[in-house]
């Protein structure tokens, strides 16, 4: 009967999941949210739907998931494309380094908790490309500073999750454990230098073997196994498991033949573990600690915003941009989504005594993600970019 339960609650999630992507189009809210949503609605806290036991492969779930988060991001750092967007990289880079800063120091100074704010400095560098893109397509953008976004948002929640696995190394370590600072410094090398071995290692063979296999179920078993192998083999040599799998996809991107089949395959089977990885967050949430957040959410969504404008001011100055492109760049990167809240539930399983960070994450999302879209239109707009035909660009290049 147990069985019969859980297949029921999956197939109801995966329905759900549906039905949010189409009301979130016509809501103009991510589907992230509305799925987080509805399974804080039906959680034990809420109105109770679902039974508690829901929750107890979560875990599970969660590194499934974000194995394959991970490895897709990988993609996003083949060379090839890098070469040929250095504003885009210089600025990406500037951007995810300036805001995990203004977050640090802000979050530190009202907490006096380092670990806390090594986590949320690198859970903030992430951004939502789609709703970006999306804001991009609606108001027919063309231009350098349209052109420019589009790169940076590609490839920016790649610098955020490299980042976020060697800070949440050492948020970990910091946090209590009596070690000395030299056996932390060693400690956490160990683990991130040995994901980036681990992941180089898996992904020389399974760039090899990708182009030799047929597209199809093979490619699919072959990327599958790979990713989830690159994981289990994480776990069990007490590395980054999210830093291991980029670290796969990165290779893969850089050294395989026929590059996009395997992350086109991973693509393909993640929705539905993405759909049952956002209502077990919202099932798992505790809202009862939200209106204790009000301080600490609203000096995290102000030093957010300064870092985001900051850091895509001075990336610009760094990159020789356009006066234009300086002053509007960052204000263009404020929505944020999906990979923020998959980062904040691997920092909340790895540290659950942060009993604040997830439902902080999941509140400012939801603010950015309603006044990220209508500021990045309007720097669109105000550069005089709009309405160009964004689409006409897309088939030139």
């Amino acid at each position: 009967m147990s069985n019969a339960v859980d297949l029921l609650l999956i197939g109801s999630i995966m329905l759900l999941a549906l039905g949010a992507h189409f009301v979130g189009q016509r809501m103009h809210v991510p589907r992230v949210t509305l799925l987080i949503l509805v399974g804080a609605l039906a959680g034990p806290r809420m109105l109770d739907l679902v039974p508690v036991t829901a929750s107890e492969n979560f875990s599970l779930v969660t590194e499934l998931t974000l194995a394959m988060v991970g490895f897709l991001l990988g993609e996003r750092m083949s060379f090839r494309d890098l070469r040929q967007g250095r504003q885009a990289i210089i600025i990406s880079l500037t951007v995810t380094l300036v805001t995990a800063l203004v977050i640090f120091l802000a979050i530190w100074l009202v907490t006096e908790n380092i670990a806390a704010s090594l986590l949320l400095a690198a859970i903030a560098t992430a951004t939502d490309p789609a709703a970006t893109l999306d804001v991009i397509r609606e108001s027919e953008s063309r231009g350098p500073l349209t052109r420019l976004v589009a790169q940076v948002v590609a490839i920016d929640d790649a610098w955020g999750a490299m980042l976020f696995s060697v800070l949440l190394v050492f948020a970990g370590l910091v946090s209590g454990n009596g070690m000395s600072i030299m056996a932390t410094l060693g400690h956490g090398i160990v683990e991130v230098v040995g994901a980036i071995i681990l992941g180089v290692a898996l992904g020389l063979p399974m760039a090899w073997l990708t182009g030799r296999i047929k597209p199809g179920e093979p490619m699919l078993l072959e990327s599958a196994g790979f990713v989830f192998l690159a994981a289990g083999a994480a776990g069990a040599l007490n590395v980054s498991y999210l830093l291991t799998c980029m670290t796969l996809g990165v290779t893969v991107a850089n050294m395989a033949r026929h590059h996009m089949r395997p992350f086109r395959s991973i693509e393909g089977i993640s929705e539905p573990f993405l759909a049952l990885f956002f209502f077990l967050a919202g099932f798992s949430l505790d809202w009862s600690l939200l209106p204790s957040l009000g301080l600490l959410g609203g000096v995290y969504v102000l030093a957010r915003t300064a870092g985001r404008l900051l850091g895509g001011y001075t990336g610009g100055v760094l990159a020789g941009s356009e006066r234009e492109i300086q002053y509007r760049n960052g204000a263009c990167l404020l929505p944020q989504a999906g990979v923020a809240m998959g980062l904040a539930l691997v920092a909340t399983a790895r540290m659950p005594e942060l009993t604040f960070l997830l439902p902080l994450v999941v509140g400012s999302t939801v603010v950015f993600e309603v006044i990220g879209p209508p500021v990045a239109m309007y720097q669109l707009r105000r550069a005089g970019e709009t309405g160009k035909g964004y689409q006409e660009e897309l088939d030139d290049d």
